[in-house]
């Protein structure tokens, strides 16, 4: 993902599904808080720039692509290949 199109709360939760994570799991991975990761995904809240490089820096390490939105679709998540070689984030 470019880092100039911001993570969506909708990438976030598919993501986080496609990962077979937790809230709490993603927040730990991402070195914030439960509560950030909750009210951005609820729209509660934007996230800083700071909080987002490092939500998406996880998830893309957990082993998804995060993909911008263009003319044609949506933002989307997809996983990578490799993903099961991934699996030590949380570890």
């Amino acid at each position: 993902m470019s880092l100039d199109m911001p993570l969506t709360p909708h990438q976030c939760r598919a993501a986080r599904g496609l990962l077979e994570w937790t809230q709490e799991q993603l927040a730990k991975a991402a070195g914030v808080s439960r509560s950030t990761v909750r009210g951005f995904e609820n729209g509660q809240h934007e996230l800083h720039r700071g909080n987002g490089a490092v939500i998406r820096g996880a998830l893309e390490a957990g082993g998804v692509i995060l993909i911008d939105a263009d003319n044609e679709a949506g933002a989307g998540v997809r996983l990578r290949e490799d993903r099961a070689t991934l699996r030590s984030v949380l570890q």
